[in-house]
């Protein structure tokens, strides 16, 4: 599928419907943006949220895990011969 695209005078492009159907891009997706011998070339970012663990969430786990080793004390695995 091809387009003729407008830059406008901020440097915006908008993609033509029919084209972020058939690549389903949706609102406030991330492209990233590169160049190559060809041209630019647009393709989804995949974005991967992350937590940043403040002392109180890191407590927390450490609780947790405190709480399944107690467990894990009170009841021994299973051997089986």
């Amino acid at each position: 599928m091809k387009a003729t695209v407008t830059i406008s005078g901020r440097g915006l492009i908008a993609l033509p419907a029919k084209m972020r159907e058939a690549a389903g891009i949706r609102p406030q997706d991330k492209l990233i943006a590169e160049t190559t011998p060809e041209g630019i070339l647009l393709r989804p970012a995949v974005t991967v949220p992350i937590e940043i663990y403040t002392d109180e969430r890191i407590a927390e786990f450490d609780q947790a895990e405190a709480e399944l080793a107690a467990w894990f004390q009170k009841h021994p695995p299973l051997v089986t011969p």
